[in-house]
């Protein structure tokens, strides 16, 4: 039916091919002029000016990522207040992180066309009025409708973040703006356990993990003044004085936006997803991936088309083309479908199987997020410099790093070693965090076109919320099923090697990528 329509659309089947090669010209000339305005004013933009964007990001960005490591703490005291069972208490975590990888690409689009600085300050304003929901929810199914919409705020915001220093930085200063950025994630994601805590008990048991909500409120309202009063206007993009909103304007943007292809990619992402956050999925559950897969070709199919026939689709196919992104972007799914376990491994092994309590587990997980922070500004200063190599002297860190895990795990369980050494071990992987995360976003989307920056920094994070999600599901699946046979120090160390194994790939490609620049020059 779709076909039908678009077909009727294009009135005479002989003046096809003339009128697409017209809208395709039309289409160039309107995203050059675009690119060409986007690239004089963050050339003309005062430095003080672009330094306070950035603020602006990190505000909102730190903000939302605390979110996530607040909760994790917050659960036990949520499960009391409200009588949340196991199942409202995955979803807490689980809804949050679908509706945000969900909307990510077509959010990242929506920027690219509307304007970056206005869907951001709509993501803010949108995470912080479902912080308050969040607060002063009254029962289970309250607190993860609006976790569900605090996602979607999420996905606005984020990629503008990833697109508008990609607008406003050049070169060094570029790699720079990553390494604050990077910064940011390792300080949020450090003290957030520790800021939960805290706060849950300030406010007790009971009023204490409304408290983990709430304290978004400040921070979001704030960043929204700071970005009125900062980020370079119009927020939202415009059409000329001269010119008159017409129904066909209108009808131009909007298919801009390519709405059939975001929903078509939403969906497959959803399909993808779904089986591996619900925590005890049904068989029939498992038939959603190769609906997501096929969804997925569907999407592609669609996306070719959609530029076929002269208009702009959600994500320019010819980006994959450029195997500086391409890499880069496998590259971070292959890490984060391995790394970001390490963390799920550590607290169950304490926790389950050493019986420490959740403060021990955040003391020992605490000074890597902040090595991570501050390895993500080293390398960011030195990334143009060092360029994939930094990014291949990270991942070979976190080699070594999980490598010293299995050994810590090992020993402690013949009784050589305490627990603690951890600290160490777990030191070297912080550093690696930092060493690849913002590094390699900055390469990755180097030679990536402008006017898709962020549609094309959602592809990174959607890869990598994906690969999230599947390596947590399948790595700790293989941990408890060896812990049926065996003991908590065999398991975990299994799953730490399972892991070794991920990051062993992700090297591959990344000197692969290391091979085709070199060529390339």
């Amino acid at each position: 039916m779709i076909h039908v329509i678009f077909e009727n659309a294009i009135h005479w089947r002989q003046t096809a091919a003339a009128a697409t090669d017209i809208l395709n010209k039309q289409r160039q000339h309107l995203t050059q002029r675009r690119s060409d305005s986007e690239q004089t004013n963050a050339e003309t933009i005062a430095d003080s000016t672009r330094w306070r964007i950035l603020a602006v990001l990190l505000t909102a960005i730190a903000m939302s990522l605390i979110n996530v490591s607040i909760v994790n703490v917050a659960l036990p005291s949520i499960q009391e207040g409200l009588g949340a069972s196991q199942s409202d208490l995955q979803w807490v975590l689980s809804g949050y992180a679908l509706t945000f990888g969900v909307v990510l690409v077509a959010a990242g689009r929506a920027g690219d066309i509307l304007g970056r600085g206005g869907i951001f300050i709509l993501g803010v304003a949108v995470f912080t009025a479902a912080s308050i929901a969040s607060g002063l929810a009254q029962d289970a199914t309250w607190l993860n409708v609006a976790r569900f919409v605090q996602g979607v705020g999420s996905g606005l915001l984020s990629p503008q973040g990833v697109g508008m220093i990609q607008q406003y930085f050049r070169g060094s200063e570029r790699g720079k703006a990553f390494g604050y950025f990077g910064t940011a994630v390792g300080v949020s994601v450090g003290i957030g356990p520790v800021l939960g805590g805290l706060l849950i008990e300030l406010g007790g048991a009971d009023f204490g993990w409304r408290l983990t909500f709430l304290v978004n409120v400040p921070i979001g309202i704030a960043a929204i003044i700071m970005a009125l009063a900062w980020f370079p206007k119009p927020l939202f993009s415009h059409r000329p004085k001269d010119a008159t909103p017409t129904f066909g304007g209108v009808l131009h943007t909007f298919r801009s936006l390519d709405p059939i292809g975001a929903v078509l990619l939403g969906l497959s992402v959803f399909a993808v997803l779904f089986p591996f956050m619900e925590a005890q999925s049904a068989p029939l559950t498992w038939l959603l991936l190769p609906l997501g897969i096929a969804l997925v070709a569907a999407w592609v199919h669609w996306e070719r088309r959609y530029a076929r026939l002269g208009r702009s689709p959600m994500v320019d196919l010819n980006i994959f083309s450029t195997r500086s992104f391409t890499n880069g972007a496998l590259i971070m799914t292959l890490y984060f479908t391995g790394m970001t376990s390490i963390w799920v491994l550590v607290a169950l092994y304490l926790q389950q199987g050493l019986g420490a309590s959740a403060l021990e587990t955040g003391l020992i997980s605490t000074p890597s997020a902040f090595i991570s922070a501050f390895a993500a500004n080293w390398a960011g200063r030195r990334v143009m410099t060092y360029g994939r190599k930094l990014v291949i002297g990270g991942l070979l860190l976190a080699v070594v790093g999980l490598a010293a895990c299995i050994a810590v795990v090992l020993l402690q369980a013949g009784g050589y070693i305490s627990a603690w050494w951890l600290l160490l071990s777990l030191a070297l992987i912080g550093a690696a965090q930092g060493a690849v995360v913002s590094p390699n976003q900055a390469l990755t989307l180097a030679e990536v076109p402008l006017q898709y920056a962020g549609s094309s920094g959602a592809i990174m994070q959607t890869g990598q919320r994906i690969g999230t999600s599947i390596g947590i599901a399948v790595i700790t699946a293989a941990v408890f099923a060896v812990l049926d046979m065996s003991s908590w120090p065999v398991a975990v160390a299994l799953g730490f090697g399972l892991i070794l194994l991920v990051v062993l790939s992700a090297i591959g490609l990344a000197f692969k990528d290391l091979r085709d620049r070199t060529n390339n020059h």
